[in-house]
Parts: structure tokens; sequence; C-alpha cells
């Protein structure tokens, strides 16, 4: 477990190390165009409840923030960095199957079982805009992975890593100069995670909903 929260904690460097190699780079004869930004944002993580063969899963809806590093060299290209994080607590139900003890045979799955753990989430994405005036809308697709990391301290639990796929889309609504204010709303689509090793997998792919609001800093 000490060695999970070393390897989650150097996410968002190497995030930000990936980001700035993408926002160094410009187009030729465009530099004038190019605008580099960095935003947080706060989000509600809305997920619907999964089923399969008589078996549940419930993901606890919850509040997250995110971290972008975006850089838009003109309306086609377009490219961020996010680092985004919040408690994702998996509830499960009966019917399904489990993985009895060592000498215990028959065993039942208690009746509702909850894993509280944290999602980390990690993605690269292409953003299209377009601007006038003082604001920017804006599209987001992407790919990147989501780690559900079970906390410290519970039995038969363990790390899912999936992939996720990322889509939305919002608005850049300008301040200052170098100050505004961003809206948007992102969904992130990804096969169910399986933090609890007494349990199958639902093996299902779901999605969360993300509106979010936020503000960013233009360097």
């Amino acid at each position: 477990m000490r060695t999970m929260r070393i390897h989650t904690a150097v996410f968002p460097v190497l995030l930000l190390a990936a980001c700035g190699a993408v926002a160094a780079q410009s187009v030729p004869g465009e530099a004038s165009l190019g605008k580099t930004d960095v935003a947080l944002n706060l989000y509600g993580a809305f997920t619907p409840k999964v089923s399969n063969d008589g078996a549940s899963q419930s993901p606890s809806n919850s509040a997250g923030g995110m971290v972008e590093l975006r850089h838009i060299a003109n309306p086609i290209l377009g490219f961020e960095g996010t680092y985004s994080f919040n408690r994702a607590d998996q509830h499960y139900s009966s019917g399904l199957a489990i993985t009895c003890p060592i000498g215990v045979n028959p065993c039942a799955p208690p009746a509702e079982i909850t894993v509280k753990s944290n999602a980390h989430e990690l993605t690269l994405d292409w953003v299209p805009s377009i601007h006038f005036a003082n604001v920017r809308p804006f599209g987001v697709l992407g790919l990147g992975v989501l780690l559900n990391v079970p906390s410290g301290g519970q039995m038969n639990t363990q790390t899912a890593t999936k992939a996720v796929y990322v889509y939305g889309a919002g608005l850049d609504w300008g301040l200052l100069p170098h100050l505004g204010l961003r809206l948007q709303y992102r969904g992130n689509l990804y096969n169910a995670p399986r933090v609890s090793t007494l349990y199958t997998s639902i093996d299902k792919f779901t999605q969360t909903s993300e509106p979010m609001i936020g503000v960013y800093l233009r360097l």
C-alpha cells in the first residue's frame, strides 16, 4: 500500500511534465495565436448503478477537483493534460459470486458490502475551439487511465486500473486579460472497476457525468 501511495503521488508530476512538452510545441507561423493556460476546477461526479446477472454495483456520487494544463495553437490544434481526484466508494449487492476463504465451502456473500476508495484520473485530450469577443466555446475528446484505489486498512480489496474515454464541451469566459471562468461538462466512459477481491466483476461499461466550474489563468 505504501508503494501504491508513492506511485499515485508522482502522477500529477509526470502529467505536468508531459503537458509542458506539448505546450512547448507550436505551429509554424501561428506563434502569435498560441494560448497556454492552467485551470482549477470543481465538479460533481455522478455514476449510475450497473447490473449484470442479478448482481449490482452502485458507485457513490461525490465532489472532486481537476487540474488542467491546456495549449491552444489554433481552432483545430488544441491539447490539454488533466489530473482529477474524487471519492469513489463502491457498493456491491447480493447476487455476485464470491471467492470462499480456504477451508470454508460453501460460503455465501454478505447481502451488501461497501469498499471505500478514491478515484485518480489522468487524461490527454484534443480540444478544438473557436474564439469571439471574450468567450471561447470548446470541445473535448480524449483518452486516459482511471485508478480506483481502496482506502487503507480494508481487507480483501485491490486497486482497479481502467482505460477511460473522455468527451465533453464547455465555454471559457474571459473576465480579465489573463483570468477567466471555465464552465464545462465531461463524460467518462470505462469498464466498472472491481475493487473487492471477494466478488466477481460486473464487467460492464459505465459512465460518470461531471459538470464542472473553474477558473483559468492564461500564461
